[in-house]
């Protein structure tokens, strides 16, 4: 216990000493590289907050997909029950359209905003736009992932 009292008095000694062997100059030039590096990280965030909230088009993820096809990899996915073919203007149980078949990040797709109450949802390789309130389907995307 003593040496490790012993070793923080030390330290706590030492960091002053080496903090007072820069320049001016150096501090100014570190806080300004503080400065910059903040930008920087105001910037990119910024980008990624645009990019997330663009109003992407109808068919946007088209072009999308066809350069970034990892993206939209099929993967290991199953659901609990048989594959439907939905089409738009049919309703559908909730079990269709739980929370965990829910598209978390719509944007990263580049599909369109999901309006109020309705959510995107993975039914096998097609994408549902559903209306949670009543569970209607109002747009389908067939053979969405590879």
């Amino acid at each position: 216990m003593r040496k490790l009292i012993l070793t923080a008095l030390v330290a706590a000694t030492i960091m002053p000493v080496a903090a007072e062997g820069q320049s001016r100059g150096d501090i100014r030039r570190d806080r300004r590289e503080i400065r910059d590096d903040r930008r920087d990280l105001r910037e990119d965030r910024r980008d990624f907050r645009d990019d997330r909230n663009r109003r992407w088009g109808n068919d946007d993820w088209r072009t999308w997909r066809n350069t970034n096809r990892s993206v939209y990899s099929r993967g290991n996915w199953r659901a609990p029950f048989r594959y439907n073919a939905f089409r738009a203007g049919v309703r559908i149980a909730p079990s269709y359209y739980g929370s965990s078949y829910w598209i978390a990040d719509p944007w990263r797709y580049r599909l369109p905003a999901a309006g109020y109450g309705q959510r995107w949802v993975r039914h096998y390789d097609d994408l549902l736009l559903v209306d949670t309130r009543r569970g209607i389907v109002i747009r389908v995307i067939n053979n969405f992932y590879w």
